[in-house]
């Protein structure tokens, strides 16, 4: 059960989730890792980012601002107490999908992530 969900704030920790898995779905990519630290045992670390090619500062936010939405809506339940995860904004697609379907593919995402498998 996860007791608390944290903002990935350092670029090291975003880097380290880098060099993580990875898992594509239409809206966005998601990678993870396992942190090494046992120091909060229900802590969940979650990250966001959008370059450039997703558009325009306005464009980027509003993608963001979904992201978030997305991991308040799933990962209470769905991700796993230890893990670090960010959520990386695809141009066009992220501000359009429908919610539900990001929901949807979000899930899988983590099934995937915590499986060890990149599909």
């Amino acid at each position: 059960m996860v007791s608390a969900i944290e903002t990935l704030r350092h670029r090291r920790d975003f880097l380290a989730a880098a060099r993580g898995r990875r898992v594509s779905r239409p809206a966005f990519t998601l990678q993870a890792r396992r942190r090494e630290d046992a120091e909060a045992p229900g802590l969940v670390r979650v990250g966001y980012t959008c370059s450039r090619k997703v558009g325009n500062a306005v464009a980027r936010n509003r993608a963001k601002r979904r992201l978030r939405a997305l991991a308040r809506e799933v990962l209470p339940e769905a991700a796993r107490p230890g893990w670090d995860y960010v959520l990386v904004g695809r141009a066009d697609v992220t501000a359009t999908r429908p919610f539900d379907a990001m929901v949807r593919d979000l899930r899988s995402a983590l099934a995937a992530v915590h499986e060890g498998r990149r599909k």
